[in-house]
């Protein structure tokens, strides 16, 4: 760096601000009951102090943001498999310092973040895929601080079939306990006041159904922080009607080979239950899942890689997989009134015709 005298005595050096620590594991509204607790911010995301000259070599460079249950894990799935592609794991959540998970889930600290994109082994683009940034308010933003450059990919699907397919989710991994999705619906303003949250639940933010489908605000977002060349949205109608061609077009927006296309796309992430509950309350009890990440510090990297995948293997023993029963026609209908507004608003903001979406016969 090139530098002049001083006319005048120089000042003191400015001392180099210490980077905040990255937000511990924080209890959720089952844990402290009070109403604001669930959309409470957990901090701003930690600073990545990574030389930029090497951040295509040691950073994801493109994200799948959401929404749940929208086609997330195949699009992540099928983009693993292309030769030139790195995908980190699925739904670290490292961005998005608003979302307030309990302490049964393992948030990573950057060293931890950065770590799991050590094996790209220079593949052309490395990315991740974590569902619940496309409803945080600050994921966009933090992500657009770390890499200004970053691709944003972001899947939709009909807001009733949605929620509908998320219930079930919420169901086998235990964030909800209620035995029937109206019920569970009708439940929102009670947890919106932090009670009736389940003991297992990890995410409780994700109880309050209906806002998870603000899809027009939530891209928009995306659309203002990045603009609208570096965000590809993939409607779920899309993705089942003609797998091919929706991959193909993912791969056109990163800059990738597209002839590079599998023979056979698979189902990926079908419905899903517990063969055995006493499992699945083991595997989620926050008292052992806090007492593990509480010791992660002093653990080898190897031991706690050990476990995660002991965790793993368990929760794979104990699914089973089975077709999620028909919407009832009738809360179809009630649900599909209810969000017309918000579809309409969404097919303005993407030019396309979604009235399909809010069919009521």
């Amino acid at each position: 760096m090139i530098t002049t005298k001083p006319l005048l005595a120089p000042a003191p050096p400015r001392p180099t601000p210490t980077p905040p620590k990255p937000p511990a594991p924080v209890e959720d509204a089952r844990l402290n009951l009070k109403s604001r607790d669930l959309f409470r911010p957990t901090g701003s995301c930690p600073p990545l102090t990574i030389d930029r000259n090497r951040r295509t070599e040691i950073a994801p460079d493109f994200f799948i943001v959401g929404a749940p249950k929208c086609g997330t894990s195949a699009m992540a799935h099928y983009l693993a498999s292309h030769p030139d592609v790195f995908m980190g794991k699925k739904e670290m959540h490292f961005f998005g310092s608003d979302l307030q998970f309990s302490p049964q889930f393992y948030r990573r600290d950057r060293a931890a973040y950065l770590a799991e994109f050590a094996g790209r082994n220079h593949a052309q683009r490395a990315g991740e895929a974590s569902v619940w940034y496309l409803s945080s308010t600050r994921a966009a933003a933090e992500i657009q601080q770390f890499n200004p450059e970053s691709n944003i990919i972001i899947l939709l699907r009909e807001p009733a079939e949605a929620l509908y397919s998320m219930y079930y989710q919420f169901r086998f991994d235990g964030n909800e306990d209620i035995a029937s999705f109206e019920g569970a619906l009708a439940a929102e303003e009670d947890r919106r006041a932090g009670s009736r949250i389940p003991r297992q639940a990890h995410f409780a933010r994700g109880l309050i159904y209906r806002e998870t489908i603000r899809f027009s605000e939530q891209v928009q977002r995306y659309f203002d922080v990045f603009g609208r060349s570096r965000v590809h949205v993939v409607l779920y109608d899309d993705l089942v009607s003609d797998t091919a061609a929706a991959y193909r077009e993912v791969l056109d927006f990163l800059g990738l080979d597209a002839s590079e296309i599998p023979a056979d796309f698979k189902v990926i992430n079908g419905n899903k239950v517990v063969k055995n509950p006493a499992l699945r309350a083991l595997l989620n009890s926050p008292r052992l899942r806090r007492a593990i990440l509480g010791i992660r510090p002093w653990l080898p990297r190897a031991i706690f890689a050990a476990l995660r995948r002991a965790d793993r293997g368990l929760w794979q023993l104990n699914t089973r997989f089975v077709k999620r029963p028909p919407l009832e026609p009738e809360l179809r209908k009630e649900l599909r009134r209810a969000f017309a507004p918000e579809v309409e608003r969404l097919g303005r903001l993407l030019g396309r015709d979604l009235s399909h979406w809010s069919k009521t016969t």
